[in-house]
């Protein structure tokens, strides 16, 4: 229910991070940042942006622009033959509002509003399932809570559902998270919450608050459902960590600001002292910045180290390091944030309403362990191992319930007539194999998993068989 290969199903047939896990369809476009629908300028952008999750994009041919012309390309990619896995889309709301009204920190201007609503509207209407958003990222963050509001009104129109990354899982974390139920529920949209955790310190513990305000809305009618990972550290770029103001104007702006002492200085005082909206109102600690990826090879010797291990070893501060890194990569770096807390992750998996999503991103030379083993870790640590879910629970918390919330009508579960779908797993053996040691380890257990009755692992082994399409929603033209 949540997954990061936007680019990644076209450059690479084989994309076992995900087929042998069992995964026969990904939602992409999350996190309001992808790429559709996008003009020249806004593509030049948003590729810049997410470098560090999908890399700069520099080997794919972008011969599309809008979202119908993307899953297109999914559908026809590798001479025709389609691509690894099955792929739904949610449209972007930062890239809609980078398209409509680019990266200034203002309210969209009437004209502006109605561009992104049109934008909303065909890309729902060429077959995205709903609509996502990052809001402790740039530009989409810069929606106040009317301009959100007038979009979902027009997602559901089309049948579909909200999915946000919302302004905080630390300090004000469940603020938040009402934050989105109150705005779904009066725009009449249903809500999926992406990778719903409570990080922090000043979170711990307190998953039962969160579950009860979930509880509470949903008893009264809401329509609400959530993804997790079976983790406790988080995965993102190190340039998210930045103050909003200090990413306006998009990336070459946030360079220029680096470069100058004074305001670099300014940054450092809001990231390590205030506690920037970035870094979720959190003063940062550089100790549990561990840094996964780099775009400049020339900078590997970062990879694996927290931001502290590496300004100890080079004998300067931990802000110093980090700007270094910052400026010489291009923002192109991506990090794990140890800031989890494993009780939490527990309580709320276990909720009427989870479904299981790895946010998995796939980009550099030490990803996190969940872009390769977030499902077997379900089925294999905490279900077999630890208990907290019944097999049976598993299952559907894996399958039905995310099929229902993306409308599904042949998907799902093991039915006469539904597509032939199939993961066929070992409850004894399953197993994820990656780590944060080696996080590119393939899982055990799972020796055949089929897409529209076709094997594309057989005896544990990846087939040549690219059996995924574009799944559209139920509203969308049949193409």
């Amino acid at each position: 229910m949540h997954a990061h290969s936007d680019l990644a199903l076209l450059r690479d047939p084989d994309h076992s991070a995900k087929a042998a896990q069992g995964v026969t369809l990904e939602v992409l476009g999350q996190d309001g940042l992808s790429y559709a629908p996008v003009d020249e300028r806004t593509l030049a952008e948003v590729r810049r942006s997410i470098t560090g999750w999908n890399g700069d994009g520099s080997d794919i041919d972008f011969d599309w622009r809008t979202v119908g012309e993307y899953l297109d390309r999914l559908d026809r990619n590798f001479g025709g033959q389609g691509i690894a896995v099955n792929a739904a889309y949610l449209v972007p709301q930062g890239t809609v509002r980078m398209y409509a009204v680019g990266w200034d920190d203002r309210p969209a201007t009437d004209a502006e509003l109605t561009r992104m609503k049109q934008l909303v509207a065909q890309s729902m209407a060429e077959g995205a399932v709903g609509m996502s958003s990052g809001l402790t990222y740039t530009p989409g963050m810069y929606a106040d809570d009317a301009e959100l509001t007038e979009l979902c009104r027009v997602v559901a129109e089309h049948g579909g559902y909200y999915c946000p990354h919302h302004r905080s899982y630390g300090a004000g974390a469940l603020e938040a998270y009402e934050e989105m139920v109150q705005l779904t529920r009066s725009a009449g949209c249903p809500l999926h919450l992406a990778h719903a955790t409570m990080n922090f310190g000043v979170n711990k513990d307190r998953a039962p608050e969160l579950l009860t305000l979930l509880d509470r809305a949903l008893d009264t009618g809401a329509d609400i459902s959530l993804d997790t990972y079976p983790y406790t550290p988080g995965c993102t770029t190190l340039v998210a960590m930045l103050p909003s103001w200090a990413s306006e104007g998009g990336p070459e702006s946030i360079l220029s600001r680096l470069a100058d002492d004074a305001t670099a200085e300014r940054i450092r005082h809001d990231v390590e002292v205030v506690g920037s909206d970035g870094c979720h109102g959190v003063p940062i600690e550089w100790d549990a910045i561990e840094i996964s990826g780099v775009s400049v090879p020339g900078l590997g010797d970062f990879v694996g180290r927290t931001v502290a291990e590496s300004a100890r070893l080079r004998g300067e501060a931990p802000w110093v390091t980090a700007r270094r890194v910052l400026q010489d990569d291009r923002l192109g770096t991506t990090i794990l944030q140890h800031v989890g807390h494993e009780e939490n992750v527990r309580q709320i998996m276990r909720h009427r309403v989870h479904t299981g999503g790895s946010d998995g991103i796939l980009q550099g030379d030490k990803p996190h362990p969940r872009a390769y083993g977030t499902f077997p870790q379900y089925l294999g640590r905490y279900t077999r191992e630890l208990g907290i879910l019944t097999l049976e629970e598993c299952v559907a918390h894996l399958t039905s319930r995310p099929a229902a919330r993306l409308r599904l009508a042949d998907r799902g579960l093991v039915r006469e007539g539904y597509r032939a779908d199939l993961v066929l797993f070992d409850p004894e053996t399953v197993a994820a194999g990656s780590t944060f040691d080696e996080p590119r380890t393939l899982p055990a257990g799972i020796p055949h998993v089929l897409i529209d009755g076709r094997f594309v692992i057989e005896d544990g082994k990846r087939t040549q068989v690219l059996a995924g399409r574009s799944v559209r929603s139920t509203d969308a033209p049949t193409r």
